[in-house]
């Protein structure tokens, strides 16, 4: 029975998300982490002068204060009432997911293209990728879409829970790091010394779950009928093709799976990015990938729920 009860928040966790998605109307941890990273980048930069110590100690804080505030809430929730703690992690575990938020945003920019509405499509992909999106056409605005469900599938989905089947504070820790790359961690005149680090340090933190996310989603390629066998082929050619270690391990997957060309050249701020390309050019991307895509992230979803669950009776077994 203590494993039920141990494992419990996980499922609770994903099912709230399943259910609900992002309570954009409540108040939000991480856009309160958000705001946390925003009001010490002012504070340390003004107290050091060399950016990449303050980025280093900007991030030190947010990381702490990120486990130390989550831990201290369950903990106390736990020592009340045992259902208490399940509801406290079980709703804070909510929070850290995204799975709904990202096929729900994902979706807008499918409804907008079948709508033939290409303003108010780049406008939907616009407020899910960081890349400049006003000059995109259809093609591109696609491949946005995809690419940021592939991607976002570890990030926004399966690392947060292969880091609470740990507990939940770990899965905070985790979306700190996670958050501070996508604020700080740009190689512009203003990030690139001061978000040196905090980016390194996201590096580390997704590199196992961004590569054991990819090999479930290969998995779940052949449960859904895609070609799973191009999926693991493209995987272990193009796995790399990114500035980043890993943000490239679950978008070769996905443009494997689905036979498209992901990635590639891409405008920020202005500025054109060169881009080596992920996936063979095997057929012309459709409006109809965006569902496939978030069809692959909901079943490698539902398959690292049962990794994270058998992990944390492991640690049950361990520790309990």
């Amino acid at each position: 029975m203590r494993y039920l009860y141990f494992v419990m928040p996980l499922f609770l966790a994903f099912l709230l998300d399943f259910i609900f998605g992002d309570p954009y109307k409540l108040p939000h941890p991480i856009r309160l982490i958000g705001k946390g990273i925003a009001v010490f980048e002012k504070i340390t930069r003004k107290i050091f002068k060399d950016e990449k110590t303050a980025g280093t100690v900007m991030a030190l804080i947010i990381m702490t204060l990120s486990f130390i505030v989550p831990l201290c809430i369950i903990f106390s929730a736990y020592k009340i009432n045992l259902l208490l703690g399940i509801a406290v992690e079980s709703v804070m575990g909510y929070y850290l997911l995204a799975a709904r938020c990202l096929e729900k945003e994902s979706m807008k920019v499918y409804q907008a293209i079948d709508n033939h509405d290409i303003e108010k499509s780049r406008k939907a992909v616009s407020m899910i990728v960081g890349r400049d999106t006003k000059n995109l056409d259809e093609k591109g605005i696609i491949k946005a879409a995809v690419e940021t469900v592939a991607e976002n599938t570890s990030d926004g989905v399966t690392a947060p829970m292969f880091y609470m089947a740990f507990g939940v504070p770990l899965g905070y820790l985790y979306k700190s790091v996670n958050t501070m790359d996508s604020m700080v961690g740009y190689k512009n005149d203003r990030y690139k010394n001061f978000g040196k680090i905090p980016a390194k340090i996201d590096d580390i933190f997704n590199f196992i779950p961004s590569r054991f996310t990819a090999l479930i989603m290969v998995a779940s390629s052949f449960i859904l009928g895609l070609n799973g066998k191009n999926a693991f082929k493209i995987w272990k050619r193009d796995r790399l093709n990114h500035a980043s270690p890993n943000s490239a391990q679950t978008e070769s997957v996905c443009a494997g799976a689905l036979d498209i060309q992901l990635a590639g050249d891409a405008y920020y701020f202005g500025k054109l990015c060169k881009k080596k390309t992920i996936g063979d050019n095997n057929r012309p991307i459709d409006k109809e990938d965006i569902k496939k895509a978030n069809r692959l992230m909901y079943c490698t979803s539902v398959l690292m729920l049962a990794v994270s669950v058998i992990l944390r009776m492991i640690a049950a077994g361990c520790f309990l």
